[in-house]
């Protein structure tokens, strides 16, 4: 069938009744011949759309493989490590709170010409001021004025100053204390560098304290990352990601997942394209969900994992970018506390 304009004309005037037939009307003639006309344009019109069009394809999204990923970290166990600006700030507040605080009666404590009131005198001679962690500074002299430190000080460590509370404290006790043999030592707070610190065990919690530490597992290949699986069947992202957390970590952890929704994702694509051998899908790639999680209690366990992982670590964020692929940590670290 002709298609287009020209052709819907031609069709029409072969349809057009003769104006030798003396039977039709010259009006009629002219109704008809514009009827037909309209028939055949339509006609045409509707040949030309249904005509497939050889250059148009159906359009084939890519299919991705989706994963539920997990972040299981252990958050700070102490206070950050202060820097030397603000132990000297902490320090000179200490400092400048003695000299506006009131005159220590020391008679109110110590009745005049006691042994206590003796070894009061002998003490206060030495260091100056009843505080025991701001060095030997008068507040009540002359030069209380300058009570800022000098450059290379310790007096501002916080080392230094639980270093002295304890010797003064020792002092106390085996000055009054009945048996001379002895010598009574005070317990000191423990250090906040850590067994697993020192060794540069990576599989301890008990390392960091002041930083935030996020499980990493090697893969069979060699590769480190969160753990992940795929999503499978009907499953929700949080019902996936605690599943991938028993079958990858264990089981042996106590676990905390924070909220429903993701905290970020990333996307790798094969270089060439894979079949997938259970449903047949040409599978350009992975994109994976990451779920936040805290752990409270417990152990990493890879014993039982369905991936056969090869070893994990506990490692901070900077300690991460050490091991994971470029492109994988740039998808991941704004999800990663500083500290």
């Amino acid at each position: 069938m002709l298609t287009g304009s020209n052709g819907a004309r031609r069709i029409a005037s072969l349809m057009r009744p003769s104006r030798l037939d003396s039977g039709v009307c010259i009006s009629c003639q002219e109704t008809l011949g514009r009827r037909q006309y309209a028939s055949a344009a339509a006609a045409s019109e509707l040949a030309t759309s249904s005509s497939p069009n050889p250059s148009t394809f159906p359009v084939v999204k890519p299919v991705y493989t989706i994963n539920a990923g997990v972040v299981l970290s252990r958050p700070p166990q102490v206070t950050r490590d202060l820097e030397p600006f603000e132990k000297a700030y902490h320090f000179y507040q200490k400092r400048l709170n003695e000299r506006l605080a009131l005159p220590f009666t020391k008679y109110f404590y110590f009745k005049r010409g006691t042994p206590a009131d003796v070894d009061w005198k002998n003490k206060i001679k030495e260091r100056r001021t009843p505080a025991r962690d701001i060095g030997n500074y008068n507040a009540y002299a002359s030069d209380a004025w300058n009570d800022e430190l000098l450059l290379g000080s310790k007096e501002s460590d916080p080392e230094h100053q639980v270093e002295a509370l304890v010797q003064d404290a020792e002092s106390t006790a085996n000055a009054t204390s009945q048996d001379t043999s002895k010598k009574e030592e005070i317990p000191r707070p423990l250090s906040r560098v850590t067994e697993a610190d020192k060794k540069g065990d990576h599989k301890s919690l008990n390392r960091l304290l002041p930083r935030t530490l996020y499980l990493l597992v090697q893969s069979k290949e060699g590769y480190w990352k969160f753990p992940s699986l795929p999503i499978e069947g009907d499953e929700t992202l949080r019902q996936a990601a605690e599943r991938t957390l028993a079958q990858t970590a264990g089981v042996n952890m106590n676990t905390w997942m924070v909220g429903f929704h993701p905290a970020g994702h990333h996307v790798y694509t094969n270089r060439k394209p894979h079949v997938d051998q259970a449903t047949g899908a040409e599978l350009h790639g992975e994109k994976t969900f990451f779920m936040k999680t805290r752990i409270m209690a417990g152990q990493a366990d890879l014993s039982s994992s369905v991936e056969k992982l090869q070893d994990f670590k506990w490692l901070s964020k900077d300690e991460i970018a050490q091991f994971v692929l470029p492109q994988y940590y740039s998808n991941i670290k704004n999800m990663l506390a500083d500290r």
